[in-house]
């Protein structure tokens, strides 16, 4: 208990009540960003995943992509 959120009732009792100049409904995030920057809220990327099948993709692609860069590279001895 400290007195930033009890106050004195008068009599010898503790009320609580909200710290000073700010309502319960006000965003507490407010308080954390910059004014000075106008940042906005920052998304968070693992809600928006990679779907599979593109990722899968992604990684059959790049494979394929090296396997024939390997064979291009060896068949014309540029690799000796």
């Amino acid at each position: 208990m400290t007195l930033q959120l009890h106050r004195p009732d008068g009599t010898g009792g503790l009320v609580p009540t909200p710290p000073a100049g700010r309502s319960r409904a006000e965003d507490w995030r407010k308080g954390l960003r910059s004014y000075r920057w106008r940042a906005a809220p920052l998304r968070n990327s693992e809600m928006n995943p990679t779907s599979t099948l593109a990722a899968v993709t992604f990684w059959v692609v790049l494979a394929g992509l090296t396997f024939a860069l390997l064979l291009i590279g060896y068949g014309s001895h540029f690799w000796r």
